[in-house]
């Protein structure tokens, strides 16, 4: 039996993935053992951060400008998003499409959600400190 199988044959590249344009370059890092000792910065261009949400850049430029999604810019004025982008992207996109409502909207819904959150972890950290206070009863 002849071993022709797929695996020992050449991959040709796709030639999508030769266009795609790399992420950003990442920052210092020293790496021991297979763990990053020295936290990795990451960043997306406009494009990769759009093409992995699924959304327009003209779209995030305004999501952008709204203050719906953090961006940094760059020295030539190009803007650049971290790794949790796409998810901020698609809460935003959940929101509006769920609850019906502008990006002006969707800004005030997210802010109060943040609170919320906000205010449920001080209220957990306040139980769990009062619990171990009593515990001597």
């Amino acid at each position: 039996m002849t071993n022709n199988s797929r695996a020992d044959a050449p991959r040709a590249q796709d030639p999508r993935q030769a266009a795609r344009p790399a992420a950003a370059p990442r920052g210092p890092s020293v790496v021991a053992g297979g763990y990053a000792l020295v936290p990795v910065t990451r960043r997306f261009s406009l494009d990769v951060t759009a093409r992995r949400c699924g959304l327009h850049p003209e779209l995030i430029r305004r999501l952008v400008a709204l203050g719906l999604v953090d961006a940094g810019h760059d020295a030539d004025g190009r803007l650049w998003f971290g790794p949790g982008a796409p998810a901020t992207l698609a809460r935003v996109q959940r929101l509006r499409a769920g609850l019906h409502l502008n990006y002006a909207a969707v800004g005030v819904v997210v802010h109060l959600l943040d609170r919320i959150g906000e205010l449920e972890d001080e209220v957990r950290r306040a139980d769990t400190g009062s619990r171990r206070d009593e515990s001597w009863i």
